[in-house]
């Protein structure tokens, strides 16, 4: 039997984003179609007899409990009997984008761990291990494509399979998510027409006009930025640009794998970019 497993860990984008109404709790419930992409981390983890170590190749995370990774094994030891782990982290997802990066590297572990000690864990309750550490975390327990309702971890699976290629612009600042929902009063006090990004999405033709980020007109006024990125993308063939998530990083979907690194000429001298493609499991 392994004592070592070499796991990776997938971004993801938000496909529309709706927010439906602030929650007693002070949470919001939202609407969104979570995208897996192939860009990911890559995690090395091996048993040790106990206690928990962290390395990584940034400098911006250690061994504490705000690392999801080490928050992950900590639940799983917490509620499980298992040994100690060893945590080699490869970080490509930048953090504070929208893509998930530190919610996906803590589903991997709780994955890894399940694998690795073989506990038998089912998916539900790997998901409901996930949604102790992070709204978005069950979400990569299957990954794929799925509808994140109530605080994002409320899914469900969709039949559709997005095809293309999405190139990702990260600018040099970050977004605040706490900041950006509270920002949201004006958006909740509106009259909206509702919307079902499921049956939208597994339409033949999909009609990406009707997938809004409601962050967007939020955001948009104070990083003016983001909106000029946007505006570039479209009119170099993008099908699709948005922000994922808060931001801040904004992607387009081309259908051609040229058009998009025809665009991303316009960017990689001033941004951090990537091309990638939707990631479905076998």
């Amino acid at each position: 039997m392994s004592n070592k497993l070499v796991l990776k860990s997938r971004a993801k984008v938000n496909i529309g984003l709706k927010i439906i109404n602030k929650r007693p709790d002070g949470l919001h419930n939202i609407q969104t179609l979570f995208q897996e992409i192939k860009l990911h981390d890559t995690i090395t983890i091996e048993k040790l007899d106990s206690g928990c170590t962290f390395i990584s190749n940034v400098d911006w995370l250690d061994d504490s409990m705000d690392n999801l990774c080490v928050k992950a094994f900590t639940l799983m030891r917490d509620t499980y009997d298992i040994g100690g782990l060893s945590i080699k982290l490869k970080k490509i997802i930048h953090r504070g984008g929208g893509l998930g990066g530190g919610s996906s590297n803590a589903a991997a572990i709780i994955k890894g761990l399940n694998q690795l000690y073989k506990l038998n864990i089912s998916t539900k309750g790997l998901e409901s291990l996930c949604s102790q550490i992070g709204a978005d975390v069950p979400f990569f327990i299957k990954g794929g494509i799925q509808l994140g309702e109530g605080t994002g971890g409320a899914l469900t699976e969709v039949s559709k399979k997005l095809e293309g290629f999405f190139l990702l612009i990260i600018p040099s600042f970050q977004i605040s998510t706490r900041w950006a929902y509270s920002q949201t009063k004006r958006i909740l006090e509106e009259v909206r027409k509702e919307v079902n990004f499921k049956c939208s999405i597994e339409k033949e033709v999909v009609p990406f006009k009707l997938f809004e980020n409601d962050f967007e007109s939020i955001i948009d006024p104070s990083y003016p930025e983001i909106g000029v990125l946007k505006d570039t993308l479209r009119a170099n063939k993008a099908r699709h640009a948005s922000l994922s998530g808060s931001g801040s990083t904004v992607y387009a979907i081309f259908d051609d794998e040229a058009d998009a690194k025809s665009a991303e000429l316009h960017f990689n001298k001033s941004h951090i970019t990537f091309i990638t493609s939707p990631y479905f499991e076998g």
